[in-house]
This record gives structure tokens, sequence and C-alpha cells, in this order.
């Protein structure tokens, strides 16, 4: 019956709209190609003078209009109300003690509370949690706006912890030590000033650090350089150098690989020259370090009974003459493989073409993964056998959801994995890997109601012919007219995939009251393993924005929804993709959320964390790449006379990953060429746009609150 029904949905002419050519480069324009000509690069200065106040107007207009409507008010209460609830399930995370750990925030804890209890307690409805580190009542005491950036302890005692705190949300993290015992900051101990990068004990008395440390110590991507060693008792110009990159990488960083004991096997540095390649070199005892022989595109996944684990992004040739394939994961002794690294390595898992190992954990004996075929997840458990091979099985979760890897124990094979769905609340499961046991721990309430709501997935073909899957959740009585109000979701990047999961604010504040909800699994995202991403990188990025236009034509060919009731949503990268489908494809839509987005695509890479994302994107200073991208680049994009429909672009003062005034010249540029827009810029949040609960639900109330008077008005 559903078959007939759909059939008639594609007949139905009145919906139905042309594929037409995406609107690129249509008419020559001198706008903004170079510094020159851009008459908006002042709103690039962050906390310039006439940037804030021009950020100040906006605000007042934007909030103005969109708090003033009567609906703002109760999906603001309905938001917080579901964040600031104490019924969500706590993240937990296995410490080596056997207790649990949880950072928490809610009404009372706005920045929220590190906090920890046993494992017996944690199962229980009711438990007894014991205060490590108060944020909010830290951030009071020292006057400052603390967001929570997470705690780095010494295994395997877990004692000393190197914590993390951004001054308003921002990338960049303060680094103090911190005692667990006394539950107090160490007084003269490790302390390092608000940079970009990383830290990793090495003992007690030593760290490795890749820091700011001061002129010609950065990437162009504004990341550390530099390795060096600190010991306790030194100031930060008393450390050694240990690694030295170039100004051209991405970044350099250091970590140790332990085993389930907390002893370290090798320290590593990873010199990362792109975005998506890195050298991997071994620190030697002498402070010598050696190159790895691993491709570029590859990643340790693991340290399991001895055996490296490693994920490949591309294919392979290993010393030893193995062939391998791209999302192939193998595995040597690691003993064996560090003294000859010719020697023969063990393929673990190959996935197939609509495959994706999605995450890798590891418990004291077993290997845990979540592996994904056509966006639906399994979580399977690997054991190294004593030939070499690996023995896998299944663990008993429910079929067709979203499955993901959690904590995982160090001291035996007890692993936290959780379902959920679009309309399944969350449930948190304790598996044994070892036995395959599985219990249910805890279940998030419905927080919203899904009766007679139902999901489908549903394909749509790109351009190019390529099949782009993506989900669909609406009412099983919607009639398929064309009128429903509709919000397509979309970011297709990074290879980071975009998985059917339990949202109870877009649950409450859309689908309830009518709305239809859609996610994209275009091209770029990782869906079906580094080849997915691979097709719409660099020079291909466009068949990524083209595979969002598809699906948005196949809703309305469906009738699912017409250009009338459809909206668009996407941060970050995500935000270029609305911005591409803004200035591609305006007569598809209504409304577009535009979030933290990249919208100047020209200097991107001069802004911020730009640099790193040459390998994404491509570089606009080499003539033949610079083409490409400003065929779609937004901001370049923008013409008059287009059927743009009202935008709302938000972003935050304290963004330090992807500049703010991305947003702000999309906006003023908008407005030049006589276009309706709503513009609002947290002054705090970094790249999440939200230091603390209440602002993340004002966010909420002020894009569902526009997508209303947009879509459903």
């Amino acid at each position: 019956m559903r078959k007939l029904r759909l059939a008639a949905f594609a007949m139905t002419t009145a919906f139905i709209l042309p594929a037409a050519a995406p609107l690129l480069a249509q008419e020559a324009t001198a706008f903004a190609q170079t510094d020159a000509t851009d008459p908006y690069l002042w709103l690039e200065e962050v906390e310039g003078e006439r940037a804030l106040a021009w950020v100040e107007e906006q605000n007042t207009a934007s909030l103005g209009t969109l708090q003033g409507d009567p609906r703002y008010q109760p999906l603001h209460d309905a938001a917080l109300a579901i964040l600031e609830s104490r019924d969500r399930i706590p993240a937990p995370g296995f410490l080596n003690s056997g207790l649990i750990s949880n950072f928490w925030q809610d009404a009372t804890n706005v920045r929220g509370v590190w906090r920890r209890t046993t494992l017996d307690s944690y199962r229980t409805e009711a438990p007894q949690w014991e205060t490590v580190l108060d944020i909010d009542a830290l951030a009071r005491a020292e006057g400052k706006n603390w967001v929570y950036r997470g705690a780095n302890c010494l295994a395997p005692e877990e004692r000393l912890c190197l914590v993390s705190l951004s001054d308003g949300g921002k990338d960049a993290v303060t680094v103090r030590e911190f005692d667990t015992v006394t539950r107090t900051f160490v007084e003269g101990g490790f302390e390092l000033a608000e940079s970009k990068g990383g830290v990793t004990w090495i003992d007690a008395n030593t760290l490795l650090i890749s820091r700011d440390f001061g002129e010609g110590t950065l990437t162009t991507s504004g990341y550390p350089m530099i390795v060096k060693r600190l010991r306790r008792g030194q100031t930060i110009d008393q450390a050694e150098t240990i690694f030295t990159g170039q100004t051209s990488d991405t970044q350099v960083a250091a970590s140790t690989l332990r085993d389930a004991d907390g002893v370290v096997q090798a320290v590593l540095i990873y010199r990362a020259f792109s975005l998506f390649e890195s050298e991997v070199h071994l620190l030697n005892a002498d402070g010598t370090t050696t190159r790895l022989q691993l491709p570029a595109k590859s990643d340790i996944s693991a340290l399991v009974q001895g055996q490296l684990v490693v994920s490949l992004k591309q294919d392979w040739t290993a010393p030893s003459g193995q062939s391998f394939q791209t999302g192939d994961v193998i595995a040597w002794t690691l003993k064996d493989w560090l003294a000859d690294q010719s020697v023969q390595a063990r393929l673990i898992i190959r996935p197939g073409d609509r495959e994706a190992v999605e995450a890798i954990s590891a418990t004291r004996n077993t290997l845990v993964v979540a592996l994904f075929e056509n966006v639906r997840g399994g979580v399977y458990v690997y054991r190294p056998n004593p030939s070499g091979d690996w023995a896998r099985t299944r663990l008993a979760l429910p079929e067709n959801v979203t499955v993901g890897v959690g904590s995982a124990s160090d001291r035996d094979d007890q692993v936290f994995v959780s379902a959920a769905g679009y309309l399944t609340p969350s449930t948190l499961y304790l598996a044994d890997a070892g036995t395959g046991a599985l219990a249910a721990v805890k279940s998030l309430p419905a927080k919203f109601d899904a009766q007679g709501l139902t999901v489908q997935q549903f394909e749509a073909r790109s351009a190019d012919g390529t099949m782009i899957p993506y989900f669909v959740v609406h009412r099983e009585t919607a009639p398929m007219d064309g009128s429903n109000p509709t919000l397509l979701y979309g970011y297709g990047g990074f290879e980071i995939s975009q998985l059917p999961g339990y949202s109870a604010p877009m649950g409450k504040l859309w689908l309830e009251r009518g709305g239809v909800y859609v996610v994209a699994n275009t091209r770029g995202g990782g869906e079906f393993g580094p080849r997915w991403h691979e097709a719409a990188r660099q020079e291909n990025r466009q068949r990524a924005h083209e595979d969002f236009q598809a699906v948005a034509l196949d809703l309305i060919a469906r009738g699912i929804t017409s250009p009338r009731r459809l909206g668009v949503m996407g941060g970050s990268q995500g935000g270029l993709f609305m911005g591409a489908m803004l200035t591609q494809r305006p007569d598809l839509i209504n409304a577009a959320v535009i979030q933290v987005p990249l919208f100047d695509m020209l200097r991107f890479h001069k802004l911020l964390a730009g640099a790193s994302w040459i390998s994404e994107y491509g570089n606009p200073d080499i003539p033949e790449e610079r083409a490409w991208i400003a065929a779609y680049s937004p901001y370049q994009n923008l013409r008059a006379g287009q059927p743009y429909p009202q935008v709302f672009i938000h972003t935050s003062t304290k963004d330090d990953r992807v500049h703010p005034g991305h947003a702000r010249k999309a906006a003023a540029r908008m407005q030049e060429l006589g276009y309706d827009v709503l513009f609002y810029e947290n002054t705090d949040g970094g790249h999440g746009a939200a230091a603390n609960l209440r602002e993340t639900a004002r966010r909420l109330a002020l894009e569902y609150t526009y997508l209303t008077r947009r879509l459903m008005d």
C-alpha cells in the first residue's frame, strides 16, 4: 500500500520543480573578490568598536522581532525545562578506581559540576554523587566566565588531573592542575596560560605540551607548531623543545599510548600537515624521534592486549607488501611492529560499500566497534585470538536505531553503549564485552508526544546520479499535498555523519507542533566511510550542495512539502551549506537558519582556524582552486533581485574557530542588497554558541520562533 501511495506522490505535478542547474556564477561581479573590493572587512574586527556597535544594533532589532512574538516565551520555557530537567541520563565515564565520573548541568548548576559516584550507585534511580569541582562556584569565586572543557587525569591512579577552562566558551583554554582527592587546585602545580593546544602526562612530574609559546611558535592555522617537555617546577620558558613542525602544518601534538594498566608503551608526536593527513613520530628514550611507517590518512584507534589497532582512511600498501583498502581496520602486535615495521598486519574489519565504522573503543581485552549499514547501526565486539585472528560477536541491541559506544573500562570488559532513534528516547546499557551480557541501566523518558509520528528513509537522485539517503520524521496522517511545514537539516563535510538520534528540543518545539523534520545524509559526511567524504572534498565540494538540493527537490516531488513550507538549517560547515542553498536554489525554500557559518570562502583561510580547512575546501590563494571555491562561495554570490526568503543568521563573539565575521558580513551584504535579515550574535558561547543551558534555551527559542513565523503561519 505504501509503494502505491509514494507513486502517487511522484505524480503530483503541482509540487514538482525542475532540477534546475544551480545559480553558479551567473553574472560577473567584482564584489569582494579582493580585500580592496570588500566593503565589510571592518566587521572582521571581533572586538572593534564599530563592529560591536553594529552587532548591538542588529541584536536589538532581531530580538525585538523574535522575542516580541507571543510564541517565543512558551517555546523558550519548554526548551529550558527540557535542558534543565534532572531526569536526563548523566553521561558516565569509567575511572580506574571503579568509580563513575560525570559532568552535569541543570537549573542549579548552570555552568556545571564535575562529580563521581560508584557503579552500583550510578545504576540506581537516585545516585549519590560526590562533587569533585563546582564550575559555578569557581566562576563566582574568581569572577570569571568559566566554561568547563574537560580534565586529563594521570593513569592509573587518576588523582592528578589537568583541568581545561575556557573563557566564555572559546576553543582556547587555561589548564590548571587539580587534585581529585583533596578536591583543590594544586598549589604551585602545573598551570598553562590561555591557548589552543594540547597537554599529555608522561608521569607525575612531566608533561608534553603543545601551546602558544610566543612569536613564531604557531602554524598559519593558529595552532601549536612545537611540542615541549615541561618538568615540575620549571617555567614555560625553561621547557625543552622535543619536536618542531612547519608553519604550513595544521598543528603538532603529543600523546601517550598506554596499556590497560596505565603503563606507557609509546610516546607519540603527531605532525598534521593537513586536516586529514599526518605523520606519527615515536619519541625515543634519548629524546630523538623516529617516524613510524603509517599512511598519512590513518588513525591509531586503540591498544588491546598488546595489539595496536589502526583505522585506514586511504588505500595503502604496507611495508609488508600487504594491500589494504580505504576504511579497513588493521592491527599489529605493537612490540613486534616497533621492532620491525615490515611485519604482517591482521585485517580486523573491511566495511562494505554502504557500511562505515563510526566509533571504536577498547575495554581491557576487547575492541568495541559501532558499525553502521545504510545509516543504521550495530555494536560488535572483536577479540584477538592466540593465532592472531580476531573473533567477532554482536551485542543484542535493538535493531534499526543509532547505536553509540561510550566509556569503556580498563579494569575489565565493561562498556557503556546506547541506542536511540528520532522517536525513541535514548537507553543506556552496561555491556560485558567479554560475555555479551547486556543490561539496560537508564532510559530517557519521552520528552515530547510521539503518538502518531513515524520515520521513513528515502533516497534522492543527485545531479550526477548518486543516490542520497535521507530520513523524514512526520505524522502518519500528514497530507501529502505540499502543505507540511518542513525543516531540512544538513552538514555535509569533514567526514561527520548525521545519524538518527533523539532530540528532545526539536521534538517538543517542532514535531509536536505539526512540523516535519528531515536529515540529509549527503556526500562530504562519513555515513558510508572515508570515500563518501572524499567524493565531495575540494574541487568536488559542489556535489554536496547538489546532494542537499536533490533532497529538497525530492521532498517537494513526493508532496511532503512545498517551497512555501520548506526551511533549511545548518551550522558551521552546515552554515556554508545553507549559504549555498540560499544563493543557488532560493526558489526551493522559504526559511534558512544559518548557524555560526562559513560564508566568505575566499577569505576563510585568513580567519582564525580557517587555514586548517584548506584540505577540505582548497586554497583560495591558488588560482585554479580559487575558481572552484568562488563558484559557490555564498558571500560573493549574493545578488540583487533574487527570491531570497528572510533568513536568520546567528553567531558568537567568543567563537575562536569559525570567525564571527562570516556571519556579520553575510547579514550586512544581504541588507545592502535590500533583503530582510534577522541577525543575532551571542557575546558568549564559543563555536557551540552556548556557554550554558540558559543561553542554549534562548537560541533554540529564537530559531523555532523564526521557523514558526516563516513556515507555519
